[in-house]
């Protein structure tokens, strides 16, 4: 791997090595059983393990076809493909041959699991909701527009659009959001300054779009990186990889949020912290790691304890007290 895959996957996962899953995939494996999509992915590091599939959500339209794949491009005004009589027939039949290839004997243990989840999301109540989803989706030109400054491209708010609208819908129970270019290697703070001030006006967006659509009360946000930036510039005015980073965790009404935990000195050097207090302990204290988080992050969303977190346990690691 690359230095660059080793910290995205360590930030989402809060392992260093491949093969665990993110704590988005694990709240999707234990709350979203039976949904026909209920892990979306916009890119960047999603793996599940195998505990969830993530279904990647690029372009809005295609959720229309699926969704009503008797229909013309999903149009409810233009002439079906099929009658309801044709169309009742082709799903009946549908349902009988899958029912015959997940019966088929000696599966291998992917196929036998792959064979199990499209039969979950041909389900009535499956279909039915990700129906519900295709009719709340926008037309084309009523979604959020992409956002561009020189190379840059960014369609945070419309991903944050389609996320609260696929939690609206109950189809789907964690998202993950993504917005790339911060690598900024040279040129750094004409590059930054947009991407940063794109990256808090989609954080507004998401929360005013989830109050609209009555959902706000049920988010738990998590923003990070998968590392920070030098404490100096190069040659290039740009700024290079730094290990120090944060994570920002967001959620409505609750008593632990307002605060910071952990600090750095002046040079954004990493201080560590008492895992008890929170407080700086340079002594006998520990430096805060995404394990750390990534482990109180299982406990708050209720899945530290399912069986599929207990097959990728943090052992040996600090329980801290983030959200007491």
């Amino acid at each position: 791997m690359s230095h660059r895959t080793i910290l995205s996957v360590h930030n989402w996962s809060g392992r260093i090595s491949e093969g665990y899953p993110t704590t988005t995939a694990l709240l999707a494996a234990h709350s979203g059983a039976g949904l026909s999509m209920p892990y979306l992915s916009f890119g960047g590091f999603s793996n599940t393990a195998g505990v969830a599939v993530f279904t990647r959500l690029n372009n809005a339209g295609d959720i229309r076809n699926i969704a009503k794949p008797e229909l013309v491009l999903g149009d409810p005004n233009r002439r079906p493909y099929f009658g309801s009589e044709d169309w009742s027939s082709i799903t009946r039949h549908r349902d009988t041959r899958m029912a015959r290839l997940a019966a088929a004997p000696n599966l291998m243990p992917r196929d036998a699991r792959n064979r199990e989840l499209y039969a979950a999301a041909l389900k009535p109540d499956a279909a039915e909701g990700l129906r519900s989803f295709a009719d709340m989706i926008p037309p084309t030109d009523e979604l959020q527009a992409v956002e561009e400054y020189g190379l840059f491209r960014s369609t945070l708010k419309r991903q944050a659009q389609l996320a609260v609208l696929a939690f609206r819908a109950g189809v789907a129970v964690s998202a993950d959001l993504r917005l790339g270019g911060f690598d900024t290697h040279d040129n750094h703070d004409p590059k930054a300054n947009w991407l940063l001030g794109n990256l808090t006006g989609a954080v507004d967006y998401l929360w005013d779009y989830a109050e609209l659509q009555g959902v706000a009360d049920r988010l738990v946000v998590v923003m990070g990186s998968d590392f920070g930036r030098t404490n100096k510039y190069n040659a290039e005015a740009g700024k290079d990889h730094w290990p120090i980073g944060s994570f920002v965790v967001m959620e409505k009404n609750q008593p632990w949020t307002n605060r910071v935990v952990g600090e750095t000195d002046e040079l954004h050097f990493a201080r560590k912290i008492n895992a008890g207090t929170l407080q700086r302990d340079d002594t006998s204290g520990t430096l805060i790691h995404p394990k750390h988080i990534h482990k109180a992050l299982r406990k708050y969303l209720g899945v530290a304890d399912t069986a599929d977190s207990q097959r990728f346990p943090f052992n040996n690691t600090e329980e801290l007290p983030l959200f007491s």
